[in-house]
């Protein structure tokens, strides 16, 4: 089966919080997601290591994502 209609196919959790981050800045990926680790001292690294762990947080960052995505 093919994943063509999927636009997280093919992409990391790195390259969706990057891609976020340049759209909306931290402090409104922290206003559309409000999770710690983009409301307090934000990074990629300590982000994605939250969300690896963390499925609800990471469902609601890939959702915001794939809306970012389909609105554009």
């Amino acid at each position: 089966m093919t994943q063509i209609n999927n636009p997280l196919h093919g992409m990391t959790l790195e390259k969706v919080i990057n891609s976020l981050v340049d759209k909306y800045g931290w402090d409104g990926l922290g206003y559309y997601v409000n999770i710690r680790c983009f409301t307090h001292d934000p990074s990629v690294k300590s982000s994605l290591k939250f969300l690896r762990k963390t499925p609800w947080a990471r469902e609601k960052v890939e959702a915001l994502y794939v809306k970012m995505v389909t609105e554009d």
